[in-house]
């Protein structure tokens, strides 16, 4: 009799749990309305590592990124917020690409981010005001605050097409980057212009508001921060880099298109497992830690 009313018990505690969770779990059209807000519907949830921006002061708009079908992107990579990522773009394990404060972020259309690259943005906007110069346009003008109308369709950071960024390579915008170029390893750029058909040498620094000219090559562990140390620059015709940008867009190009679409779904899967199971055993630590 005893165990049979605490069976009683705890069956009558599980019902009111049941039906407390009942009452506070969202509708199905609450969380329609809700991710509609957010900007998120979609056919198919999006994967763990791609997804919308928080709002801020200096941002305030909440963008989920723009991402051609035809892009690969990796578990391992992660894209946040007003990024926009082109046709058979190939994007590798550890880079990021965070529209989450300067904005927005275009990578072109065959073009790649390898393994590491990071592309990110100074703040555009402040409490609603337009930052001068912290945006160019899509044809590499550096745009100014007072001009609304052409700021709001400028961008923070713009890779072109058919431009590859190298393993580590950091673009920090107020930055633009033409079709045809490769920047190399390592490289930082940061407040510049890099025109078209340029080859940046690994672990180089551009930076300072410098144009470097279209066709330039850019030695590996050049430091420019002079608009004249950008105009004396040698031809990438001749040099050790002239053709790589050709050969890496291939390569990467044939990796874009060759990975499996059920295969990444597949290997999403296994890192979200992976991350729950480091939960748990995260907490089981724990618990034996505090025993």
């Amino acid at each position: 009799m005893k165990y049979a009313n605490i069976a009683s018990t705890i069956a009558a505690i599980g019902a009111i749990l049941a039906l407390a969770l009942v009452l506070v779990q969202p509708s199905q059209q609450q969380q329609q309305q809700q991710t509609a807000a957010t900007g998120l519907l979609r056919t198919r949830p999006w994967p763990p590592n791609v997804h919308t921006n928080v709002r801020t002061d200096f941002n305030p708009q909440a963008s989920t990124p723009q991402i051609s079908d035809s892009a690969f992107i990796h578990p391992y990579a992660i894209v946040i917020g007003d990024c926009h990522i082109g046709k058979m773009v190939m994007v590798a394990p550890t880079a990021v690409c965070r529209g989450d404060e300067g904005t927005p972020i275009h990578v072109g259309d065959y073009s790649n981010m390898q393994d590491g690259v990071v592309i990110h943005a100074l703040e555009t906007t402040e409490n609603g005001t337009n930052i001068d110069g912290r945006r160019f346009s899509q044809e590499g003008e550096r745009l100014q605050a007072a001009n609304n109308d052409t700021f709001s369709k400028g961008y923070a950071v713009w890779v072109g097409d058919r431009t590859s960024l190298a393993h580590g390579a950091m673009i920090h915008g107020p930055a633009w980057i033409g079709n045809d170029t490769f920047v190399g390893m390592e490289a930082m750029i940061f407040n510049a212009k890099i025109g078209n058909n340029v080859a940046v040498g690994v672990s180089s620094t551009i930076t300072g508001g410098v144009v470097i000219p279209d066709g330039k090559f850019v030695p590996p562990g050049s430091v420019i921060t002079t608009q004249e140390q950008a105009d004396s620059l040698p031809s990438r015709i001749g040099s050790p880099y002239e053709n790589t940008n050709k050969a890496v867009i291939h390569v990467n190009e044939n990796l874009a298109e060759g990975y499996d679409e059920l295969e990444l779904e597949k290997l999403a899967h296994q890192r979200e497992a992976q991350m729950e199971e480091g939960m748990v055993e995260t907490g089981n630590n724990n618990s034996s830690d505090a025993s």
